[in-house]
């Protein structure tokens, strides 16, 4: 599936089109059992949507993103999360962009300088206060991930929110002034107080939870005993790659990342 952002709507729409609808934050899938999102006229919401953003075509078919005050009949709203586990990668994509875009268009209905109500650009993403002239843009917050790897063992971590036996990757937002690398070496210092050498770029991912964009390395050990970070991370240690823990799937980054990995470790490839 190929995917061609855009922002304003071509002169000819395409007969069928790919609606993600969201109410209150959940994405909208039909009621009925095992039912998947498929491409469908854009009636069934034009007339109710509170909010609506062209997003451009996946394979040829129009993509939009709308707010719906509730559930149309025949739709049920459900968790981003669990949707996006069903959705093949591209559309998993369109689905993120959608949700960011209309969280970006929600918390920028007035100015954050004077408070004057914004009002949507046509010939770009933006917001604009027509009192001081201000700009919004949708922005992402870029945060950091970093696979930690000695021997065959891999360095794995679980937060308090995570879903119970999973671990994962460690991962922090970047602060103001600092680096990716930097805000590696900041994280994994502060949340298992050990350091770290020869950070590898893995990849990059946008995660719309809310508008983050998580970068991915991996690292490797060099020094230091696992201490978890007080009231950040409930548990912390070493896990040989054969007898892991529960990881994450693989529509997060972080579970391709600790797969892939894995793999490496077990191939004798580079990390």
């Amino acid at each position: 599936m190929n995917f061609e952002p855009a922002i304003q709507a071509p002169a000819s729409a395409s007969p069928l089109a790919w609606c993600l609808a969201f109410v209150e934050g959940q994405l909208l899938l039909p009621d009925a059992d095992r039912a998947q999102l498929q491409p469908q006229p854009t009636r069934a919401f034009e007339a109710v949507a509170r909010a609506r953003h062209y997003l451009g075509r996946l394979d040829a078919l129009d993509c939009w993103a709308y707010a719906l005050p509730e559930a149309p009949p025949g739709w049920r709203a459900v968790g981003l999360r669990a949707a996006m586990l069903q959705f093949p990668a591209a559309l998993m994509g369109v689905a993120s962009r959608a949700a960011q875009v209309l969280e970006w268009d929600r918390a920028h209905r007035f100015c954050g300088v004077c408070g004057t109500p914004t009002e949507a650009q046509a010939h770009e993403r933006s917001r604009k206060c027509p009192a001081c002239g201000h700009a919004a843009y949708p922005r992402l917050s870029p945060a950091m991930m970093v696979l930690i790897w000695r021997d065959r063992e891999l360095l794995l971590a679980r937060s308090p929110h995570y879903a119970p036996g999973m671990f994962s990757a460690l991962a922090g937002f970047v602060e103001p002034g600092e680096s990716l690398e930097e805000c590696v070496h900041r994280e994994v210092a502060e949340e298992v107080g050990v350091t770290v050498r020869g950070l590898r770029y893995y990849g990059s991912q946008s995660w719309p939870f809310p508008h983050s964009l998580m970068v991915a390395y991996t690292a490797e050990w060099q020094a230091g005993e696992v201490v978890p970070q007080e009231d950040e991370i409930e548990a912390a240690g070493w896990f040989d790659i054969d007898a892991l823990p529960g990881i994450p799937p693989r529509f997060s980054i972080a579970g391709h990342l600790i797969r892939d990995t894995v793999d490496a470790l077990r191939e004798g490839r580079p990390v």
